[in-house]
Order: structure tokens, then sequence, then C-alpha cells
């Protein structure tokens, strides 16, 4: 079963993993720059639920400083490798870098994450050729600036809009339109009020026919909900990813696997006896 039939066919969100090999992620950088504890990681999240494991190298939070080619496939291609070799499961790598994309589709990566959806330079003709599924997601900006003052006339026909146009750019460039994703972008250039928008009418993107990704997973507008520090947004998190689930979302991007898997597996039961 491919990844993408295992999306249409499953009756309840995947559950997709974070797994940060950077020292400077927001919630976990550092912790797993190892291959050893990388792998500890993967099986953790896998025993807890996990349907995909993603694998980034470059932190994208507000203010990241810029990762090199070199430095970012030092990081992801040797993780993603030996997570193909030691465990039977889906693995995403989040990256905009082409050669980045292309190094870890050849040792085993089952799917693009792109923040940057595909804009930077040969990134859509590298996906094209990977002949992978691709996930393209909404940003204002760039990390580094992307929160200064983000403005929008209307977020979520801005946000549906940019992911309909890249998705078309997408399809036309030569991926098949079965093969794409879509992600808002939580945090990613938004004001929480922007992102609460976004998550209050998420249902509205899934008119645009393509699959959602969602993670808001101890992101900021968690943060400013709850009043909480990162280290205790796993309730407000979960929370979250059940409404993400609610609203029509077919990936959730999680670090918690275990909360989102017990918070999901609650809602299904819920919606299989409704009768």
């Amino acid at each position: 079963m491919s990844l993408i039939t295992q999306i249409q066919q499953s009756q309840i969100p995947l559950i997709m993993g974070i797994l940060n090999v950077t020292p400077d992620s927001f919630s976990d950088g550092g912790q797993f720059t190892r291959i050893d504890k990388a792998l500890i990681q993967v099986e953790k999240m896998l025993n807890e639920g996990a349907d995909i494991i993603d694998v980034g190298g470059e932190s994208t939070r507000p203010g990241a400083c810029i990762v090199s080619i070199e430095e970012e496939r030092q990081r992801v291609v040797p993780v993603i490798q030996a997570i193909k070799r030691e465990f039977d499961v889906w693995v995403s790598v989040d990256t905009s870098k082409p050669d980045v994309m292309q190094q870890s589709v050849d040792v085993g990566a089952d799917l693009i994450n792109d923040v940057r959806a595909l804009t930077e330079p040969n990134a859509l003709e590298t996906a094209v050729k990977c002949q992978k599924p691709v996930c393209l997601m909404h940003m204002q900006g760039q990390p580094q600036n992307m929160q200064d003052n983000p403005q929008y006339s209307l977020v979520v026909n801005d946000v549906t809009q940019y992911l309909a146009e890249r998705a078309q750019v997408c399809i036309e460039a030569g991926i098949d339109r079965q093969q794409i994703l879509i992600d808002p972008g939580f945090g990613f250039g938004k004001t929480a009020q922007d992102n609460f928008k976004l998550l209050n009418q998420l249902n509205s993107l899934t008119e645009l026919g393509y699959p959602i990704l969602a993670g808001l997973s101890r992101k900021r507008m968690i943060g400013e909900a709850t009043g909480q520090d990162v280290e205790k947004r796993i309730y407000g998190s979960a929370a979250g990813a059940l409404i993400c689930a609610q609203k029509g979302a077919k990936i959730i991007r999680v670090h918690d696997v275990e909360a989102t898997r017990d918070v999901l597996a609650v809602w299904h039961h819920t919606q299989i006896n409704k009768n």
C-alpha cells in the first residue's frame, strides 16, 4: 500500500511524529542530533502510534538561522537511511532544498514536506523527478522575518488561494494531482488571531480536494491560548489535534504522539458509534 492510499483509506487522521535533527528547534532542539538517539525516539513514537516520521534538519522557528545545504544534508540523510533500515515506517523529509530532497528520496524518504511549497530554485523540478508525494505549506515571508508584521486581507481566503495556485503549478510541472497534500502553515507568518481563524475554518480547505496536513503542536498559538510554556503544551496541542481532525485534516503533525493517539481514538469511536 502506498502512503497516499493509506491516507485515503484511513478512517482516522494519520499521526506524523516530529523528529528534529537540529540544535535549535523551538521545542526539542539538540535532543536527537545523534543517530542512536534519533532511532530511540523513532522507536518510542512508533510504539506510541506514529504512522509517519517527519525528519527535519533546519529549524524554521521564527528568527531561525539559515542552514547550508551540506550541513542539512549531513544532519538528515544518514538519519533517514538509518530509520528505513531499522523500521518499517513511512518517512517524510522536511526540507526546501532540492539536493536534500533528492538524496533523502534516494535513501528511502516517502514524502517531501516543504514549508516553502517548492518555490526555491530547482525545488519543483527536483520534486517532479523524485516522483514522491509532496506537501505544500503556506508561509508569509521567511522564518527570519515571518513574524515581524504578518498581514492579510482575509487570512483563510489568502491561504486557500495560495495553496490552490501552488498546487496547480505543481500539476502543470508534472506532479500527479493525487500526490499533492496541503498545509495551512499554522504559525508561519501569522498572528494568533490568524492562526485561530484558520483552525476554525480549516474545513474550508478541504474544498480544494487535497489531503490536509496540519501541524500546530506546541506552537505559540497554543501557548497564547493556554498561557503554558513549550514543555507544558501537550494538552493544548492535543485539543488542537482533535479540532483539526474534526475539520477534516488527514495527517496531524505532532511532538506528543501518545496523547494525540488517545484523543483521536476517542473521537474515532464517537464517529463510528453515532447510531
